[in-house]
């Protein structure tokens, strides 16, 4: 069983695989316009604690709020690998 945890959570160069977003028909519409779709790649690249993140997705960079980053679900890559696949 794999186990998610919001995107806010990860540290700078974290990276993990996007499984599901949460929101209104808006902010759903605005993040897979920027790339942010099931099984897309993500790394951290900017995670202060407060403040936005910077997230690199489909080779762009992103800032994102804090509560936008809690609404997107991912699969956090281990040891340099994809996501298992259990």
């Amino acid at each position: 069983m794999e186990q998610l945890v919001s995107l806010d959570t990860l540290v700078p160069l974290q990276k993990g695989y996007l499984r599901s977003l949460e929101g209104g028909r808006g902010l759903l519409s605005r993040l897979a316009s920027l790339g942010f779709t099931p099984g897309a790649p993500i790394e951290v690249v900017q995670n202060r604690g407060r403040g936005p993140l910077i997230v690199l997705v489909r080779e762009c960079r992103i800032a994102l709020g804090r509560g936008e980053a809690r609404k997107i679900w991912v699969q956090v890559e281990r040891n340099g690998h994809g996501p298992a696949t259990e």
